[in-house]
């Protein structure tokens, strides 16, 4: 996400470098270029123009100390405002004693029953809810089937009244049902429209005063750019909403929305959607986000969703593997599978500070793993076991199994080699160290 903007920006603060101070003339330039690149990325250009306003304030004639360029004085002046541009701290969802009625607006197509199924999912993994679903959108063709398929697939309870076609009766039971139940949290769907009219917003008013939510999410397509901002503030005038939730941003590259529409409506984006599957949901958070936008990456993103996959458990047991030898293929596709779980590798690898830059055109696709799994299980339980006995009569076997080239059993064997004194390096004293010398000397 946000490939576009993040170029530009370093492009234009990288005019400072070389400077040793940030002064009116030096920074006029790269200001205008960063204004041209925000209002590119669909910034409205009132909301562009207070931003780097903001920002030469704060920069113009501040002195830089030793060891630090001008440019990056610069970078952290423009994280900063940025942060809080997009509000600057995370809002979490409502939380409290008795049942949380959570209800879903917006347009139709912005992602609602997929979201809806998503939240069910975070609430009842990370924070270990009790949660139901209601399917209260009554016209679009396959909407309550498809939000049972989603509640299915997450192990989640799905209220629906197929032949009652009253959503305002539907809600009304669903929570009732909650609440005699025990449930902590009832996330309702509702039927969105192709535009914001009057008979769309007096039905969601409609259900709002007969259940009377703790929360009230605004769910947007962020790659409607300015007309998702637009939207957001009619339905926010109508509705009075508590959280705005982008959905699609995996697939939109200029982030005009996510860096608009916070200030455009006063409420917190609480969440953001970054691709199908149903754990690529994730907490909005301003500054990760800003520093995602500067090509910071999101380490901190990344060793959550990391520690959400891998369990003490599990580790424990591959560390006994690596100390003992005994790290074998077997395990070596069980950390693929663990990895895999995290979501898309781009968006992974794009967590990673300077990795983001260096992959701008490269397309890495979701099935990246395919080949590896493939010839890993054209091998015999026996090989997988014990990688040293493959010699070249075994490698030309699997090369054949898994229609590869023995060139690429090779590698794939001289990276699990390399995997595995990385890993063995990092189980020993001053193994981090190491690990980061191995990674300086490694070929640029």
């Amino acid at each position: 996400m946000f490939e576009g903007l993040t170029e530009r920006i370093d492009s234009a603060i990288h005019r400072l470098s070389g400077r040793g101070r940030i002064t009116d003339i030096n920074i006029a330039e790269t200001l205008k270029e960063i204004r041209r690149a925000l209002v590119d990325a669909d910034v409205n250009f009132k909301i562009a123009k207070e931003f780097t306003d903001r920002v030469k304030d704060q920069a113009l004639g501040q002195n830089v100390i030793k060891a630090v360029q001008p440019g990056q004085a610069l970078v952290k002046i423009v994280r900063d405002e940025m942060a809080a541009l997009m509000g600057g701290q995370a809002v979490e969802i409502a939380s409290g004693t008795g049942l949380q009625t959570v209800l879903m607006a917006g347009l139709q197509g912005s992602g609602k029953t997929t979201f809806t199924a998503k939240l069910g999912s975070h609430l009842k993994r990370k924070k270990g809810r009790k949660v139901l679903l209601a399917a209260a959108d009554v016209y679009r063709p396959a909407a309550i089937d498809q939000l049972h398929t989603l509640g299915g697939q997450v192990d989640i309870e799905v209220f629906s009244m197929p032949e009652e076609k009253d959503p305002v009766v539907i809600a009304q039971k669903a929570q009732q049902k909650a609440k005699a139940e025990g449930f902590n949290y009832l996330l309702i769907d509702t039927a969105g429209r192709l535009a914001v009219d009057e008979a769309l917003m007096a039905e969601i008013k409609a259900i709002h005063a007969a259940v009377q939510p703790q929360e009230t999410l605004f769910v947007v397509d962020a790659m409607t750019g300015q007309d998702a901002v637009n939207t957001a503030k009619a339905f926010h005038d109508a509705l009075d909403y508590s959280g705005v939730i982008l959905t699609k941003l995996d697939g939109d590259t200029r982030g005009g929305a996510a860096l608009t529409i916070r200030s455009i409506v006063e409420v917190p984006i609480k969440f953001i959607g970054t691709g199908e599957k149903m754990e690529a949901l994730d907490i909005f958070y301003p500054e990760r986000m800003a520093d995602r936008i500067l090509g910071m990456g999101d380490v901190i993103s990344l060793v959550e969703r990391a520690q959400e996959q891998f369990d003490q458990e599990s580790a424990r047991k591959m560390s006994k593997k690596i100390a003992t030898n005994s790290f074998g293929f077997d395990d070596f596709l069980d950390q693929i599978q663990q990895v895999k779980k995290m979501g898309s590798m781009k968006d992974l690898m794009g967590m990673i500070p300077g990795v983001g830059k260096a992959m701008k055109n490269m397309d890495i696709p979701d099935d990246a793993f395919k080949h590896v799994e493939a010839m890993i299980k054209s091998m015999t339980p026996k090989e997988r076991e014990q990688p040293s006995i493959l010699n070249g009569t075994r490698r030309a076997r699997i090369a054949k199994g898994s229609g590869r080239t023995v060139a690429d059993v090779n590698k794939l064997i001289k990276q699990f080699e390399d995997m595995s004194k990385m890993m063995k390096m990092m189980q020993g004293k001053g193994g981090r160290q190491q690990m980061m010398n191995m990674m300086k000397n490694m070929p640029k």
